[in-house]
């Protein structure tokens, strides 16, 4: 074999394993007997803690933003229909929202109900959680990874669009 194929089949190995590692990993539940289409609104959590990486950070909720409001949903400083519970980061950890009450019987999709609960959040792992305003009660709740270099800070942003986009291609849930 000549040293160029060799070169030429490296580079394949190389491109073939990169791509394979920017795939998104997306989980998704959600309470079955919510008619989604009643929220109208939705406003931001408090955040608990400092935020460790605050151009991520706002990246992230400024994806978030864009992409619900395209499907009709409006921001609101408080009060809003639905409050949105964000976590997750670079590294692992204990970095997950407080879980809201739920009905495990109602909710389909992402997981079991002892796990909804667990407080880790794996590396490269963003939990976004959707709480009834009026009832204080978790109705959808997506997890979607994706491995981030935060020495490459151009391409992580990109790569968080693109996962944030993907988590929310499905939302709200169709009956």
């Amino acid at each position: 074999m000549t040293s160029g194929r060799c070169v030429f089949l490296a580079w394949l190995v190389v491109i073939g394993l990169t791509t394979s590692g920017v795939a998104q990993k997306v989980k998704v539940g959600y309470d079955k007997s919510v008619d989604f289409s009643k929220y109208k609104t939705y406003t931001w959590a408090k955040l608990d803690h400092p935020v460790e990486r605050p151009q991520l950070y706002q990246d992230v909720v400024g994806t978030i933003d864009q992409d619900l409001s395209a499907k009709g949903l409006v921001r609101t400083a408080t009060h809003g229909d639905l409050t949105l519970s964000a976590a997750g980061g670079i590294d692992f950890g204990y970095n997950a929202p407080p879980t809201a009450t739920m009905d495990p019987v109602m909710w389909q999709g992402e997981y079991g109900a002892p796990v909804l609960n667990a407080p880790l959040v794996a590396q490269g792992t963003l939990t976004l959680q959707f709480i009834d305003g009026s009832q204080g009660k978790m109705v959808w709740r997506g997890t979607v990874m994706q491995k981030l270099d935060p020495e490459q800070k151009d391409q992580a942003l990109i790569l968080a669009e693109k996962a944030i986009d993907k988590l929310l291609k499905g939302f709200p849930p169709k009956h």
